[in-house]
């Protein structure tokens, strides 16, 4: 808590007039007096010789007031000297900022994946499409060989019922179409299901 006022020049001139002045000092106050304003030392006043010059201006009627004297003058306040911190505790603080920013760390990178940096994906999902295409690659030709045979068989059994080309075509076509139909509710069925295991 600050208990010393730097004296401005209002004060300074107020308190040599007083020295040099005809008015009757205490000694007490004209020591403190004299001190704050030897030239080796800082202008310094404390509050205690402040309120005690104060209460002998008033009693001898000077006409000026407190704060006009203090006017130019400012709060001293002292350095405030920190105390060396204790190693072991920096070095115990040091270890905590460090684990605590490792730990934001992992935290904000816990969802990449290196693998996954590349813009091309990994040698994983270039695995995982060759299966997805070759399954998909496999069903249509699956389902084209299905209908295909479905419109041969027709076909080519037709001619023992239908003795026109135009028949057989159309029978082999409907019997296709049914087929194709069939195959795609059972395809349609079954990744239905896939996609339910998901």
């Amino acid at each position: 808590m600050a208990s010393l006022c730097e004296a401005g020049e209002r004060l300074q001139r107020e308190m040599r007039t007083l020295l040099r002045g005809e008015r009757q000092l205490p000694a007490d106050l004209r020591a403190a007096l004299q001190e704050v304003l030897s030239p080796e030392a800082e202008p310094l006043v404390s509050f205690q010789v402040l309120r005690r010059l104060h209460g002998f201006l008033r009693e001898s009627g000077y006409p000026g007031y407190l704060h006009e004297l203090l006017e130019g003058s400012r709060i001293y306040l002292p350095k405030v000297e920190t105390p060396p911190r204790n190693p072991e505790l920096v070095a115990r603080l040091e270890k905590i900022k460090a684990k605590l920013a490792n730990d934001d760390y992992k935290r904000i990178t816990r969802n990449i994946n290196c693998q996954e940096l590349n813009r091309y994906g990994s040698l994983a999902d270039f695995g995982r499409h060759v299966r997805s295409m070759k399954a998909l690659v496999i069903t249509i030709f699956n389902f084209i060989v299905t209908v295909g045979a479905a419109f041969v068989c027709t076909y080519l059994g037709s001619q023992y019922l239908f003795t026109e080309i135009a028949a057989r075509v159309l029978s082999a076509v409907i019997v296709a179409s049914v087929v194709g139909l069939a195959e795609l509710y059972v395809l349609v069925r079954t990744m239905e299901g896939e996609l339910g295991e998901l």
